[in-house]
């Protein structure tokens, strides 16, 4: 018999793609989410879904639920800094109540969506899971603060924190925040790509492979705590913008202003010993969203603007 998953933030970008492959895979799945992107709960026979805020968790029977992928956060930078007590209260305070429900259920397996940019700003070619965290804003404060909380917890439960690059390709809660969605999707619309400064480093990862990488820990028991990067592609953000206008026809603007200069790049050598294996890239992913734009199936709805979304929805919280 398969065993039963907890999903947290299961109605979220990566959270969709993530149940189903779950559910494919033979997995039974109990997904958690506040829904404020829109509610994308579907039935399942071997799904349950509650709209619910981390923090009542205990409101939920978890009996035989063998491990948990925790990817209930608010996501990235500036819709952090929309309201910070909220992220705080989300990823810190809400991790802390769920680890402590974790235990006493007898959870054996806890998977974190972390984020590869708790590093902040190295100099190193490499960065690889033993440099120091020094994150730079208060996102990436959460998500290290996040990540003691759950390896605080270790002696009791099998914690893996994944550090994920930015992730890349079509979702049905789709993203339009994140860079290579977002500079395809102004190829798509408006024949035109504007990137500031364009220098910037940045790591991504392809939507199926980052729920390949969690399908990976859920169904690997002998891995036995860490801390993991994944991401497999370090490019520049004008390189992103110059293959997406080989592949749409596009005008590509370079402006020298920068708001936002940060550079990283992330090594995922510790995940590909284990055995795991990417089978995607940015460029399938480009050339998926392209065909999906042809079919009408990716359309411009305004949750997929998620910063525009949040700031509005805050209102009604």
């Amino acid at each position: 018999m398969k065993k039963k998953i907890l999903v947290t933030g299961g109605s979220g970008y990566k959270g969709i793609i993530l149940i189903k492959s779950l559910l494919k895979n033979g997995y039974k799945v109990i997904n958690i989410d506040k829904n404020i992107f829109g509610n994308y709960f579907f039935k399942h026979k071997n799904l349950e879904n509650y709209k619910l805020d981390i923090q009542d968790i205990a409101k939920i029977n978890l009996k035989n639920v063998h491990s948990c992928i925790h990817l209930a956060s608010i996501a990235n930078d500036p819709m952090t800094d929309l309201n910070p007590s909220l992220s705080w209260e989300t990823s810190a305070l809400g991790t802390y109540i769920l680890m402590e429900y974790l235990i006493k259920n007898k959870v054996k397996k806890i998977i974190y969506a972390s984020s590869g940019s708790v590093y902040g700003i190295k100099k190193e070619k490499k960065v690889t899971e033993k440099l120091s965290l020094k994150p730079i804003s208060t996102y990436n404060k959460v998500k290290m603060v996040t990540e003691r909380i759950i390896l605080s917890y270790k002696d009791k439960i099998n914690a893996i924190i994944v550090r994920p690059a930015t992730v890349c390709g079509y979702s049905p809660r789709m993203r339009l925040d994140v860079s290579v969605n977002m500079l395809t999707f102004q190829a798509l619309k408006n024949k035109k790509i504007t990137v500031f400064g364009g220098k910037q480093k940045r790591p991504n990862i392809h939507i199926d492979d980052i729920i390949g990488v969690y399908l990976f820990f859920v169904k690997n028991n002998s891995i036995k705590h860490g801390v993991f990067n994944a991401g497999f592609e370090n490019l520049s953000i004008l390189d992103i913008a110059k293959n997406i206008s080989k592949r749409i026809d596009s005008k590509l603007v370079v402006k020298k202003n920068v708001s936002d200069n940060r550079s990283y790049n992330l090594d995922s050598s510790k995940l590909l010993k284990l055995g795991f294996k990417p089978k995607k890239n940015i460029y399938l992913a480009i050339s998926e969203l392209r065909e999906l734009y042809k079919k009408k199936i990716l359309k411009d709805k305004p949750n997929f603007h998620s910063i525009k979304w949040l700031k509005k929805k805050l209102k009604t919280l």
